[in-house]
């Protein structure tokens, strides 16, 4: 009957006049990225509200059909996850074509707290060059940082040392919405509270327009997003009990944690402004035992050591964002930032040394006590400014600078004393260092669709400076005074400067998705040295091409593959040719002549999605010439002296997968995994050493998710990282498995949650890790054991559930020096 009567309406319209036959046509966009959404619905309406023609957008948004323009009078556009659009049509005359332009859909507003997912949706999709996961499904990171929620992905790992690596390296970009950051990774996401993510995406095979820093490839942490006008509030609560275990530690025998966080946005007209204020307190007890020796002139040196590791640890920030828009073409924004963040470490150690002639097995001992304290503490500042402007054929061009200051201080202070009458100094040095950074970064990108095809090209320089004052001090025993060591006491001043410019194209031929690009950097680093008045320079210039295909071969399934240059750059810390005293045992120092790594990676892979989850995987292959290696040489016959040196070539070949499956109603099953073969050959030390290493490493992340009745969530979920071979040695397997229940309440403004982190029960097994290294003349081992059972209890709350982009600056440069 329905259909009956659309029929005579139409014959009605077409008794009343002539059909009028036009082109409809526009494009559908992302309202905040700008991206096109392919697939998204025009429905086409009559003037009484029935529908007469449906049609879906091509992979670039756009879209065009032909109608009738007497009886097309309203259209509805759609896409999951956005809002509906609604649009009247008004034609002028007798028109051939009918533009409506580029059409903004806003994504659905949705509450702050964590979801307590019931159906089943995967927390992992895939777009042409990453995989995009949902922070919200692993319960056992929802009142941590970004830290917490990375270590549940199945290309990542973090080992004893708070080291994440990406596809088993260190180096690797992060991203924070779109924007590249200089420090280091860790730093950097244990900044971000993990309930303000709202998507991480892995970007393994990057293209030209972005930063080529990064040897595994890209993680760009997207934060919660929100198009309506209105307000937010959101607060957490965290407290830990005291440890359960101490270690029967000397000095930090009551570890701390609690943290607070509030972020707060409005959006109203053409204003969108949003802050936010943190405070963490993440103390950790531990212990140490190793054992080391080093043989000099036929005499074997011992010293094996046991005692206290602990952290002390704070950090606390406030942001500032403000976006104005006046009108749909022009938008700006600016942020602020300021922060501090301190830390020390305690090392006090019992040595057994003894020295032993292995000409006659004559030998001395000798017992002492060394009490160490590393402290590190940072201010750091920064400013921006963006400018974004969308032209009358919708391309774009935008421009962003950014000032960052960092203040970073530190001491050493390294007392051996007699034992067992520990108030008897035999040596005590102290080791004060400022470190100020100065950083810039200008930018300005372009982008343009054409037809299926979108063009970008862009320039972007980067320059920071700084002055490091590196002092080493003795103390006159018996006095307060202390004199200036000038073999470790030095000046060290750095600057880099980098231009970069890239093209960037891609498009779409029937089933396959394309796009290739090319980026040039030519960059500059300096170094100058107060000893001896030292000067090092090196210039490079490369290029660094990539490209990308996406083929969808069969019913929801996907074959994909990559190729990409990407560079490992130096450090500040890499670069400092002075040692340093990092405790007793061992000095640091750098190579002002270390080159950065260069780095091939080419991927193949699979994708399949199907009715209760996906599965994908991933196999590739990276060719890395001067890779980078911290080694030991000896020192003397009681320190070990840890360098930084490139270290010939090395290549690594792997695969990683991961399945997500709802295998109930209430069981949602992830298990994924990265598996691999490192090799690395070459010499060290000008040629004088020659190394050959390998070894096969995997890491295993699953986490097994169970809805229970009345908004509870149980979360079991453990990262298991196998040994690994370095350049000298190895360092042993770490495993930390979580245990998690959360109640949300019916209205998700309230939520609490307890944690059990790094589930041990006394099996000792958990949260502990051994780095083994040894050369022709010295073999050192350090078991690290970190505190296991840690207990959490946390509490949140929103006071109000539109969901707003919580996009606040975030330090580039300086906080990789802490």
């Amino acid at each position: 009957m329905k259909s009956l009567l659309i029929f005579v309406n139409c014959l009605l319209i077409a008794g009343t006049a002539p059909a009028q036959q036009i082109d409809l046509s526009g494009k559908v966009v992302d309202s905040l990225e700008q991206r096109p959404l392919k697939g998204a619905s025009i429905t086409l309406y009559d003037a009484n509200g029935q529908k007469i023609q449906r049609l879906l957008t091509d992979s670039t948004g756009n879209f065009k059909t032909k109608t009738d323009s007497l009886l097309a009078k309203s259209a509805s556009i759609s896409f999951s996850g956005y809002k509906e659009k609604k649009i009247l049509f008004s034609y002028d005359g007798l028109l051939k074509q009918y533009k409506l332009g580029t059409l903004y859909l806003y994504p659905e507003a949705s509450s702050l707290t964590e979801v307590v997912v019931k159906g089943a949706r995967p927390p992992v999709s895939f777009k042409i060059d990453r995989q995009v996961y949902k922070p919200s499904q692993f319960a056992n990171a929802a009142n941590g940082n970004g830290v917490d929620v990375i270590r549940n992905l199945p290309s990542m790992s973090v080992n004893g040392q708070g080291e994440i690596s990406f596809r088993g390296s260190a180096s690797f970009l992060v991203l924070i919405n779109g924007k590249p950051t200089q420090g280091d990774p860790a730093f950097v996401l244990s900044q971000l509270a993990a309930g303000s993510i709202e998507n991480i995406e892995i970007i393994t095979s990057p293209s030209a327009v972005y930063d080529a820093d990064g040897k595994s490839g890209i993680i760009n942490i997207i934060t919660k997003t929100g198009a309506e006008d209105g307000w937010m509030l959101q607060t957490n609560v965290m407290g830990g009990v005291p440890a359960l275990n101490d270690f029967n530690n000397r000095r930090y025998t009551n570890p701390q944690r609690f943290s607070v966080d509030v972020s707060a946005s409005y959006r109203k007209n053409k204003w969108d402004a949003s802050g936010g204020f943190n405070y963490l307190r993440n103390d950790m007890a531990g212990f140490r035992e190793g054992d080391v020796y080093t043989i000099i002139n036929n005499i074997k040196t011992s010293f094996p050591s046991t005692g206290e590791r602990s952290f002390s640890r704070y950090n606390y920030g406030a942001r500032l964002a403000l976006s104005y828009q006046p009108n749909q073409s022009n938008t700006i924004s600016t942020g602020f930032y300021i922060g501090k963040r301190f830390q020390s470490r305690v090392a006090d150690l019992l040595y057994n040394n003894s020295k032993t002639d292995l000409s006659n097995n004559s030998s001395t001992a000798f017992t002492y006590f060394n009490q160490n304290t590393q402290e590190k503490e940072g201010v750091f500042t920064l400013a921006n400014l963006d400018y974004t402007h969308m032209f009358a054929d919708k391309s774009k061009l935008s421009f962003s600078g950014l000032f960052e200051r960092a203040d970073l201080t530190g001491n050493t202070y390294n007392n051996n004393l007699r034992y067992p009458f520990i108030a008897d100094t035999i040596q005590y040095t102290w080791n004060p260092t400022t470190n100020p950074l100065n950083a810039y970064r200008i930018k300005a990108d372009y982008s343009k669709s054409i037809g299926r095809a979108t063009f970008q090209a862009g320039y972007q320089f980067r320059y920071d400076e700084q002055n490091g004052n590196f002092v080493y001090l003795t103390k006159v025993l018996g006095t307060a005074n202390f004199v200036t060591d000038p073999a470790f006491t030095s000046r060290v001043d750095v600057t880099n400067h980098i231009h970069a410019a890239y093209l960037q194209y891609g498009s779409s031929y029937k089933k396959l998705d394309y796009s290739a690009g090319l980026r040039l950097e030519e960059s500059v680093r300096n170094l100058s040295f107060s000893q001896a008045n030292a000067k090092s320079r090196l210039s490079l210039t490369n290029l660094f091409p990539s490209v990308q295909f996406r083929y969808k071969s069969w019913n929801r399934g996907v074959l994909k593959a990559g190729y990409s240059r990407r560079i490992k750059r130096t450090n500040n810390y890499e670069l400092n040719p002075f040692p340093e005293r990092e405790h007793s045992e061992t000095l640091e120092q750098g190579d002002p002549d270390l080159l950065p790594e260069f780095i091939g990676n080419y991927e193949v892979g699979a994708e399949q999605t199907f009715s209760k989850g996906n599965f994908f995987v991933t196999l590739y292959h990276q060719r890395i010439a001067n890779p980078i290696q911290r080694v030991n040489k000896i020192f003397n016959d009681t320190i070990l002296n840890r360098v930084f040196t490139n270290a010939g070539r090395a290549t690594q070949t792997g695969f990683e997968t991961n399945i997500t499956l709802q295998v109930t109603k209430w069981w949602q099953f992830i298990a994924g995994g990265n598996i691999y073969k490192y090799q690395i050959k070459g010499n060290i030390f000008n040629g004088t050493i020659a190394i050959s290493n390998n070894s096969w490493v995997y890491s295993i992340n699953s986490t097994q998710s169970f809805t229970l009745p009345d908004n509870w969530i149980m979360q079991l979920s453990i990262n298991y990282l196998s040994l690994r071979a370095t350049a000298q040695g190895e360092d042993s397997r770490f495993v930390t498995p979580h245990f998690t229940v959360k109640k949300t309440t019916k209205d998700q403004r309230w939520y609490a949650q307890f944690q059990w982190l790094y589930m041990d029960g006394g099996l000792k097994f958990s949260n502990r890790q051994r780095i083994t290294t040894s050369g022709t003349n010295f073999f050192t081992t350090t078991n690290y054991i970190y505190e296991p059972d840690q207990l959490q209890f946390s509490i949140g709350f929103n006071l109000a559930r539109k969901n707003r982009k919580i996009n606040l600056p975030v330090s580039e440069m300086g906080e990789k020096e802490f």
